[in-house]
This record gives C-alpha cells, sequence and structure tokens, in this order.
C-alpha cells in the first residue's frame, strides 16, 4: 500500500476519479489512463472507476488493456450492455472479430433501443465477412 501512496498523484480515488473523468471528457485519454489507473489500483472492485479507465486506455490506442478492464466489468456484472460494447470494440480493433461480434451481440440484445451497438456490430459482421 505504501508503494501506492508514494506514487499517487496529490489527492484521493475520489480526486482521481473526478480528474480523470475531466480529462477523458476534455480528450486528453493517456493522461486521464494514468490518474484513472491509480484510483483502479486503490479500488479494484469500483465497476465504475474500471469502466472509465477501460473508456481511456480505449481511447489512448492501449485496447489489449481496454479488453482487460471492460473484461473485468463484464465478469462482475454481465447485464453490463456498456461493458459489453467496450469489450466487444476493443476486440474489433485487435482484429478478434469473432469475439467483437460476440459482445456487440449482447450488447445489443441488452439495449437493442442504442443506435450505437447496432451499428457496430453490423460493421463487425462486415469485417468479419470481409476477412
Amino acid at each position: 500500500m505504501s508503494e501506492i501512496n508514494a506514487a499517487a498523484p496529490a489527492g484521493d480515488v475520489y480526486d482521481w476519479y473526478t480528474r480523470g473523468m475531466r480529462l477523458l471528457t476534455s480528450g486528453d485519454a493517456a493522461a486521464a489512463a494514468a490518474l484513472l489507473e491509480h484510483a483502479a489500483r486503490a479500488e479494484p472492485a469500483s465497476c465504475s472507476v474500471r469502466e472509465a479507465l477501460a473508456r481511456a486506455l480505449f481511447d489512448s490506442g492501449r485496447y489489449a488493456d481496454a479488453r482487460a478492464a471492460f473484461a473485468a466489468n463484464v465478469d462482475d456484472s454481465p447485464a453490463d450492455d456498456y461493458a459489453h460494447f467496450g469489450l466487444g470494440l476493443s476486440h474489433v480493433r485487435m482484429g478478434e472479430l469473432d469475439e467483437a461480434v460476440e459482445h456487440l451481440a449482447i450488447a445489443v440484445a441488452l439495449r437493442p433501443d442504442n443506435n450505437h451497438y447496432g451499428t457496430a456490430l453490423r460493421s463487425a459482421r462486415a469485417a468479419r465477412t470481409r476477412g
């Protein structure tokens, strides 16, 4: 625990989370990921922290790390449509189209009204057919 505190930025987990979300919203995904990684180490069971971290990792191009973070949320909450969506998109970026289609289809099944989910699923299925 002292290792985390020695290298940690100023503030507490909530500060890191809120600052990380502001950075993510403003487009600085890499800086957001750095802060949110501290928050995730301090609160590993927090789905909201892991989701924010997964988004920041994805937006900063760290797709394998994003995949792991989204997968942790799917494991903890199998009915989390956004976690399936993010996991599916991470698989797409890594060229893992069968896995992508599986998770995107689950996201669509959980939230059929979300047009982004349906568009991503159709795109992944088309890419899989072309591949």
